[in-house]
């Protein structure tokens, strides 16, 4: 990944950006963004082969931006795509989904695995059918079963977070971290990152790190406790799209306005928060890359030609001085394709 240093946040903070604005691909079924739709192969020539997209959740812009990406790139190929996804963010709720794909036998699966040691043995049970896998956003503790994982720099969005609120609260103050839950490779990368970060910063007095499930009504909860037992607290920092919605929910219902936030993700409500002022700068990732990597590598393993074991993909860093910015709207998450 080319990184391009960029200002201060406050000014026009895009950091990176790593094709972005290639946005989504036109469906005539919207359900293909939010799980259980397939999407046929529209190019001709060679073999057309069966993959399915098995996302983290349902629903999630992020997931929802992710397909738009793999169903075009899917489109072009020839591909015929197959995208679905568990109501929760669980191995419990994956691992049928998973189960059942495995018995359609698919040329290939890309699959963001929601818990990295859980999601191996099922995982290992698709490739031992056959299917290729690539593994995007998230990833397994034992990643060789992919020919190839796909994700942000997750460790490096941590520190960057750590630096943008070690600027916007002066380099001082107690800091938190509202999290999704341990064991996901992505988001533990985020808070690693950011408690690295931390370190330019010894006036930043860390306090924390609570966990919601992937509630937004949990992780509004869980700020207000924090609120209450540091009212002096100068920042958070939420590792994923609802946990920054349940973040600013609390501060909303708190009252508390002077409180810093920074975020992972940029889905619609973040915007709206971070408009408001609730939030100050939202990490956005590049999930349409991600979908559309995927699909490229699953068809160069079915090809029998190289594939990249790990691919890297940037992000762009969002406030409200640049949101109006073509590289921040274009970095926004998608609800539909």
């Amino acid at each position: 990944m080319r990184w391009t240093k960029g200002p201060a946040l406050g000014a026009a903070a895009v950091l990176a950006v790593g094709g972005l604005a290639a946005g989504c691909g036109s469906s005539s079924n919207d359900k293909s963004s939010t799980g259980g739709a397939s999407t046929a192969a529209s190019s001709g020539g060679g073999k057309s082969y069966d993959m399915t997209l098995i996302t983290g959740v349902k629903g999630d812009e992020f997931y929802v931006t992710m397909g738009c990406g793999a169903q075009a790139e899917a489109s072009r190929q020839g591909v015929n795509l197959n995208i679905q996804g568990p109501d929760q963010f669980d191995p419990s709720l994956q691992t049928p989904i998973v189960n059942a794909v495995a018995a359609k036998k698919p040329d290939a699966v890309l699959i963001a695995p929601t818990d990295s040691k859980a999601m191996f043995a099922p995982i290992q049970q698709l490739s031992s059918g056959g299917s290729k896998i690539v593994l995007v956003d998230t990833t397994l503790d034992q990643p060789a079963v992919a020919v190839s994982q796909i994700s942000s720099d997750n460790v490096a969005g941590g520190r960057q977070a750590a630096a943008a609120i070690s600027r916007l609260v002066g380099g001082s103050g107690k800091v938190a971290i509202v999290n999704v839950k341990p064991g996901i490779s992505t988001t533990d990368q985020r808070s690693q990152g950011f408690k690295d970060g931390l370190r330019a910063s010894p006036g930043l007095s860390f306090v924390g790190e609570q966990f919601d499930d992937d509630d937004p009504a949990r992780a509004a909860s869980i700020t207000k406790s924090m609120l209450a037992k540091d009212p002096d607290l100068k920042a958070i920092f939420a590792t994923n799209i609802l946990a920054a919605e349940g973040v600013a929910s609390g501060l909303r219902e708190a009252g508390k306005r002077g409180v810093r936030v920074v975020t992972f993700d940029a889905g619609p409500k973040n915007v709206e928060d971070l408009r408001a002022g609730t939030v100050q700068a939202l990490i956005a990732q590049d999930p349409a890359a991600i979908g559309r990597d995927g699909i490229d590598q699953a068809v160069a393993a079915l090809k029998g030609t190289t594939t990249k074991p790990r691919i890297t993909t940037g992000f762009t860093t969002i406030t409200r001085d640049n949101l109006s910015d073509p590289a921040s709207q274009a970095a926004i998450y998608k609800s539909g394709c």
